[in-house]
């Protein structure tokens, strides 16, 4: 008998995949996490019945959350992931000379113990002498350190649970508070196909805040719809004016030094949800 997952992406609408193993199905303090081996995908963690990584297409999301941000800020020393237990950001992160310290932050230590015994390709830089790993609520990590990071990066899942604070208004502006003069912020922002009342009002409120804001897209095969975007909200350096020729070579599998710049061309229908 065979053993299928199933997210219900919408009450309409959602993706199926098969199973040959489980490695854990647990209720933590925060969520419902399981650690499952898939036919087509690999080891994949899932959060509240919700795909947040598999070995196959990691690279996808964790390099767009991370470069970036990091290629625009001319000197991007200390970083902040809030979210990102599986480790998958701050492997991107590491590739970067300039950062001399990482911290993450993350409220459920069982994500980070897990990810680093069955996702060791994605959690692997989780014991880098320059991160600092803290099992805490990035919420009030943020509210706690005023100007103390060049870049913020948001990793979380999606507004369910304890995620759901993480993309109020109120958030974003401790975001601009905990960021240095001339910090960048960045984070996931979901789909447009179904969480298109979710974008925009991400981007009116980060708008409000931050004098340069661009949102950008990717494509992310077992995430909804596939077609997913990121905002940026930043005090001075607009990504957009990074030039290919000035971005260092770095090992990637999705993300280059001319998609940068192509990543912020959005499909109309997204580029009209922002105006």
């Amino acid at each position: 008998m065979d053993l299928w997952y199933t997210e219900k992406q919408t009450d309409n609408f959602g993706i199926t995949m098969k199973v040959t193993r489980t490695y854990e199905n647990e209720q933590t303090d925060f969520q419902h996490l399981t650690m499952i081996e898939t036919e087509e995908w690999g080891t994949m963690l899932t959060l509240d019945g919700m795909v947040m990584t598999s070995v196959r297409d990691e690279f996808v999301y964790h390099e767009m959350v991370a470069h970036p941000a990091l290629v625009t800020h001319p000197n991007p020393e200390n970083v902040l992931v809030v979210g990102g237990g599986d480790g998958g950001v701050i492997r991107e992160v590491m590739k970067h000379p300039k950062v001399k310290k990482a911290v993450l932050v993350d409220i459920d230590g069982k994500v980070i113990e897990y990810s680093k015994k069955y996702l060791p390709t994605i959690a692997g830089e989780l014991d880098n002498p320059r991160v600092e790993v803290i099992v805490g609520d990035g919420y009030m990590h943020i509210a706690k350190h005023k100007n103390a990071y060049d870049v913020i990066m948001v990793d979380s899942t999606e507004p369910v649970g304890p995620a759901v604070e993480l993309f109020s208004k109120g958030f974003y502006q401790g975001i601009y508070e905990a960021l240095k003069e001339d910090g960048i912020f960045v984070a996931q922002t979901d789909n447009p196909w179904f969480k298109a009342d979710l974008i925009q009002t991400v981007n009116r409120d980060v708008k409000e805040i931050f004098p340069i804001v661009r949102v950008y897209g990717a494509n992310i095969p077992t995430y909804p719809s596939g077609l997913w975007t990121f905002t940026m909200g930043s005090k001075k350096h607009d990504p957009l004016a990074v030039e290919a020729a000035s971005i260092p070579e770095f090992e990637t599998k999705y993300y280059t030094p001319r998609l940068h710049a192509a990543a912020f061309v959005l499909p109309k229908f997204v580029e009209d949800l922002v105006k």
